[in-house]
């Protein structure tokens, strides 16, 4: 399977570096993980209505632009679907089976993501209501991919 995380902006906080480091290393044996880190669009000091939907806009475009063809798109969203571990990995063992090996998770500026995106991912998937910053969200994204290969292939993840 191949995994390709695409977000907005950069992890800057290294205990969050070095815990992203570690998941993606315990993913290698199960998938191929990239991740594409985009610049933040600038936006004005009191950003009004308008200029909060331009830079959505933006980066929604250069966002979509890094989804390869045939990706299942799964955007991380507040007001999405939570699932449990056990179900993000019957959907990534479901969507193996019927030849989609190809994921894109998008992750958002501190906005959010445009319409564009909404309407494009197959998945919006909520780890909760509570807010956390992206990078967090990040951390917890790779932890919970390699959680879900673990529990496709029966293996123990807590001892």
């Amino acid at each position: 399977m191949h995994i390709r995380i695409v977000c907005i902006g950069k992890i800057k906080d290294k205990y969050l570096q070095l815990g992203i480091a570690e998941f993606v290393k315990r993913i290698g044996p199960y998938a191929k993980l990239e991740t594409v880190e985009l610049d933040e669009e600038r936006m004005p000091d009191n950003p009004s209505g308008a200029d909060k939907a331009r830079v959505l806009e933006r980066e929604g475009e250069r966002l979509l632009k890094q989804v390869k063809d045939g990706s299942e798109l799964i955007l991380l969203d507040v007001w999405g679907k939570n699932l449990s571990s056990e179900d993000l990995a019957a959907h990534f063992s479901q969507l193996a089976l019927s030849g989609r090996s190809d994921l894109t998770f998008v992750i958002g500026g501190a906005f959010g993501v445009s319409p564009v995106i909404q309407k494009a991912a197959h998945l919006r998937l909520s780890f909760s209501r509570m807010t956390f910053t992206h990078q967090m969200v990040r951390l917890l994204l790779v932890e919970q991919i390699y959680r879900a290969f673990k529990i496709i292939r029966g293996e123990p993840y807590h001892w």
